[in-house]
């Protein structure tokens, strides 16, 4: 093995390799001299000299340095944090993010004395950076497989002229957050976010869920009430395509630590306009992105359309064409409560009545009624503009949600000096709300003398009439789904199958409800003190349908699946 004369100049690295017999000492002195006239590292010029193996020179490098070698082969990529750090950063300093732990990010490497682009690492992504020895021929490879997915990933874009021009703006353009950072969301992102946008109006999403996971990250719609996955970007996309949704929505995307809330609104031509509320959420990997669809273009207020039974639909036209009196609308989020109000107040609206609302947020727009959005910043709650209508001489009064007692009594006290006023509850079904009303602290006598009506829905998938399937289902399964001997002779039950003209089987919703109005015997059973069995056990000898009943005429109808009502009403 070769040694350094005495008089050598050599020291750290290039003495290192001499001492272990990969270089000579001229060359090393050669080397060395070089470098020093380029304003290089010895590393980078000698790598550029070629005089010893990519190999060789990591692993005395690791030595010589005190650094882990790893082969980066042996590494998965797909769930490396890559979206942290800009890919002309990783391209112009062939460095590699491998993983992120807490606030440490652990970088590939392959010259250990190139600080600058360690710094660079560090203020761009405000982590601590921890470098890692890998073979620079593995590093380039990575490096090369990682970009090029990005880049194939959105391949199909380019086809999709436009896609980058699309017209969508805040709800708050005064807030300016987030406006030094446009420029640095890439062409592709752009493309592929306002895709997303476009194909979920097209499908009739009413969400999408923008998730990303430890290996995976994926976007999912929500198609008449169930979640279908509808794309897979590369995890390294996340942080970016979150960062475009942020800023679209005027939200700080400095900030990913805690849950964030904005708006957005995109503009399909002069006289459509869809609203997206966005709501981000910081989780284990990376802040989950939910876009709610808030088109009100797309909202037919009709009563036929509703699902009504005949006589249901009958106490329901009847219910609403009382001067005063409270209507009540029941149902988990997404059931349809909202737009059965709506279609209330469409039949109601004329020139000759005052019609306000007040929601969170307003999600259809009625011309003619006054509606106003909460804003709990600004101490504007339910409560409160229910205050305000009163002092507006109205007609007709819409609350989204009666949520505590204060708004439950000014509502009560409005149904009682001559004013209809139409609200919703979480409960599971109508007799349930009614002792909820009770437990809220709302007296009997107020209950049983100002509540007309209680509706409570589900909305179930149709199945598509292109493609439907006649079913055969076992007698003792039909008796036990709630279906009566007498009718299953005359049944003709229908499967989903699924064709390009619907999804999995079913295209659109219609509503199952149960339709229960307080007769003068349920006001006496309330005013005496109720259980809600004891409630529903009077609706029932009063003929009220309940929901699963409710939904085994559409099966029997042929609308829907008997599966589908069995995981709508979940009994």
């Amino acid at each position: 093995m070769a040694s350094p004369s005495a008089q050598t100049s050599l020291s750290g690295l290039a003495l290192r390799l001499v001492r272990e017999g990969l270089l000579t000492e001229d060359t090393a002195e050669a080397i060395q001299l070089k470098a020093s006239q380029k304003n290089r590292s010895f590393f980078t010029q000698l790598k550029s000299s070629k005089k010893i193996d990519s190999e060789s020179l990591a692993r005395t490098a690791s030595q010589e340095f005190g650094l882990p070698l790893v082969d980066i082969a042996a590494v998965e990529l797909d769930g490396a944090p890559v979206s942290l750090v800009q890919d002309k950063l990783i391209e112009r300093h062939q460095v590699l993010p491998l993983y992120k732990r807490g606030t440490k990010l652990f970088v590939a490497i392959t010259d250990p004395a190139n600080t600058h682009a360690l710094d660079e690492i560090k203020f761009h992504t405000g982590l601590g950076v921890e470098p890692i020895l890998v073979n620079e021929k593995k590093l380039v490879a990575a490096i090369e497989s990682v970009l090029e997915a990005n880049d194939t990933s959105f391949a199909d874009l380019e086809k999709d002229e436009g896609l980058e021009d699309i017209d969508i703006s805040s709800e708050d353009d005064d807030s300016g957050k987030g406006d030094a950072d446009v420029e640095q969301i890439d062409t592709p992102i752009v493309r592929f976010v306002n895709k997303v946008l476009l194909d979920a109006i097209k499908k009739g999403a009413s969400d999408i869920h923008m998730e990303p996971y430890e290996r995976k990250f994926r976007v999912r719609f929500r198609v008449d009430g169930v979640l279908h996955e509808v794309a897979a970007p590369p995890i390294n996309l996340s942080g970016r395509i979150a960062a475009r949704v942020k800023i679209l929505s005027r939200l700080d995307i400095a900030e990913r630590r805690v849950p964030q809330d904005g708006r957005m609104k995109l503009h399909l031509s002069k006289n459509r306009t869809i609203d997206f509320r966005v709501s981000s959420l910081p989780t284990l990997y990376g802040e989950k992105i939910v876009i709610r669809l808030l088109d009100a273009g797309s909202t037919t207020l009709g009563v036929e359309g509703l699902g009504f039974e005949d006589e249901q639909r009958e106490i329901y036209l009847e219910a609403i064409s009382r001067p005063y009196g409270m209507i009540l609308v029941t149902g988990p989020t997404g059931s349809g409560k909202t737009v059965t109000l709506y279609t209330a107040l469409s039949m109601l609206n004329s020139p000759e009545r005052n019609v306000s609302t007040v929601e969170d947020p307003v999600e259809i727009n009625l011309m003619g009624v006054n509606q106003v959005n909460i804003n709990e910043k600004a101490n504007l709650t339910f409560s409160g503009a229910l205050r305000a209508f009163l002092r507006q001489d109205p007609d007709i009064i819409m609350v989204g949600e009666i949520r505590d007692l204060e708004t439950a009594d000014i509502a009560i006290k409005a149904s009682q000096t001559g004013h209809l006023v139409l609200s919703t509850l979480h409960t599971n079904d109508a007799p349930s709300t009614l002792t909820r009303l009770l437990n809220m602290g709302v007296a009997p006598f107020n209950v049983a003398s100002t509540v007309h009506l209680i509706i409570a829905q589900r909305l179930v998938r149709k199945l598509c009439d292109h493609c439907k399937q006649p079913i055969d289902i076992p007698e003792k399964a039909l008796l036990d789904a709630g279906f009566t001997e007498e009718q299953i002779p005359e049944l003709k039950l229908f499967s989903p199958v699924g064709c390009d003209m619907c999804t999995e089987g079913y295209k659109g919703r219609s509503g199952i409800f149960q339709v229960m109005p307080l007769s003068e015997a349920m006001g006496a059973l309330i005013m005496r003190g109720c259980t809600e069995h004891d409630i529903e056990e009077m609706a029932k000898s009063e003929g009220t349908l309940d929901l699963r009943h409710a939904g085994l005429r559409k099966v029997a109808d042929g609308k829907t699946s008997l599966e589908e009502v069995e995981r709508v009403t979940n009994l």
